[in-house]
């Protein structure tokens, strides 16, 4: 039976069971960690070939010596072969160092001080900076635009995608708006991926800015949870195509596909765009970690190589995807205080609980010694309107203390229901 539908004694003897429940949970000591999508220590050993490479030749095919200084656009093969997993021509892709938010943030940054392609001025310079930000969504993506000082609103994510038909109406009235989040395979921390319609639309829409940017965050292009792998829609080209060659900055990396700290970071868009990135990070800097980028090479070979790879970590991640799905199904089913999302890869499901009680249970499971995301990450400024949304992130921990904490959070989950419910 529903949580809510029993009566107020039932409800208070249940009230007291989880309770008690709760107080045992505290007595175990715990001591777990469910707050960032790492890979585990045993995914992270599927990469340890790479401290080997590129030993003995550090030359590329094409005789470069990738110890010297030199080449901003990274070095042409592992250029050529994440061009061929996003369905673009190399021409579009640069490869730099380990992470893509990096890039991310340099991007804006630099059209903050000296605007874009397509810019009348410099960002910094406008009377107000909107930025689109689909929700749930990814809290360093918003932590990046916080930073800047934009006024981000809030579109919600759908089953395929953000809310188009807003969207839409709100880029095409506004040209304060100058730019929109996305990660649009296995979305952070829903698990959505864009529809082919979603995607055209975006690239094709009329916006009053004309230096209107999508942010394209790929990061989990290959991260599937089952035998298939995700479609990546050529998103870049399309914007050419609908005459906005320059709307769409694309990311990618090899974050979590070798080591997280030590990997290799993409950016594909038009050249306009790449001219005007290198631009700026030829003051930066005299070039990426093309070592780095010829060990990645070397390890991966190819995009099977890439792929191959992938089914490893779906081989270690999928069983704790699947535990977690199966306890939240045996402890929160039966009461109706909890919907969450089915992921087929990427690194996170996304658990909402009754509203106004996301922050009573982070609250709960900390006191518990089970720490998770904090209340609202998942939305600009940290505020979740409605207090229900909690991410989790299952990738980390052993199965054993996943088990643990995944039990755990549900205790939290039923007893600041019945809280909830009884001062109803």
């Amino acid at each position: 039976m529903k949580l809510d539908a029993y009566d107020s004694h039932e409800l208070a003897q249940l009230k007291g069971d989880f309770a008690k429940e709760y107080a045992d949970l505290k007595a175990k000591g715990l001591k777990l960690d469910l707050t960032r999508g790492k890979p585990s220590a045993a995914q992270l050993d599927f990469a340890t070939p790479l401290l080997g490479l590129p030993a003995p030749d550090y030359k590329t095919d094409g005789g470069e010596d990738t110890r010297n200084y030199g080449n901003l656009k990274g070095i042409a093969e592992i250029r050529e072969l994440w061009a061929g997993l996003l369905g673009l021509p190399v021409d579009n892709v640069i490869a730099g160092d380990a992470s893509s938010l990096n890039i991310q943030f340099d991007l804006i940054s630099w059209a903050m001080q000296f605007g874009t392609a397509d810019s009348e001025r410099p960002w910094n310079q406008e009377p107000v900076l909107k930025w689109l930000c689909p929700v749930p969504g990814y809290d360093r993506h918003f932590s990046i635009t916080e930073h800047f000082g934009f006024e981000m609103i809030p579109v919600p994510l759908n089953e395929d995608g953000p809310d188009m038909d807003m969207v839409e109406r709100l880029v095409a009235a506004d040209p304060q708006i100058k730019g929109m989040w996305n990660v649009p395979v296995f979305s952070n921390p829903t698990g959505v991926t864009y529809s082919e319609e979603v995607c055209r639309r975006l690239v094709e829409m009329p916006t009053a800015a004309p230096d209107f940017r999508i942010v394209w965050d790929n990061a989990y292009m290959v991260h599937t949870l089952t035998d298939e792998f995700p479609v990546n829609h050529p998103v870049v080209e399309w914007a050419a195509e609908a005459g906005n060659a320059n709307r769409v900055w694309e990311f990618a990396s090899t974050s979590k596909i070798t080591f997280a700290g030590a990997g290799v970071a993409f950016f594909a868009s038009s050249e306009a765009n790449i001219a005007d990135y290198v631009s700026h990070a030829s003051i930066r800097g005299i070039g990426p970690n093309k070592v780095n980028q010829l060990a990645h090479l070397k390890f991966f070979g190819d995009a099977d190589g890439v792929r191959a790879q992938m089914l490893r970590h779906k081989e270690s991640l999928a069983p704790k995807f699947d535990r977690v799905l199966e306890l939240l199904e045996k402890r929160l089913g039966e009461y109706g205080v909890a919907e969450w999302t089915t992921p087929k890869g990427g690194y996170f499901i996304s658990l909402d609980v009754v509203d106004g009680t996301a922050r009573r249970v982070i609250e709960l499971a900390k006191e518990a010694g089970i720490a998770l995301t904090g209340s609202g990450s998942s939305f600009p400024l940290k505020d979740d309107p409605n207090d229900r949304n909690i991410r989790l992130a299952p990738s980390l921990p052993p199965i054993e203390e996943l088990e643990a904490a995944m039990d755990g959070v549900a205790t939290c989950v039923l007893l600041a229901a019945a809280e909830q419910f009884s001062a109803r």
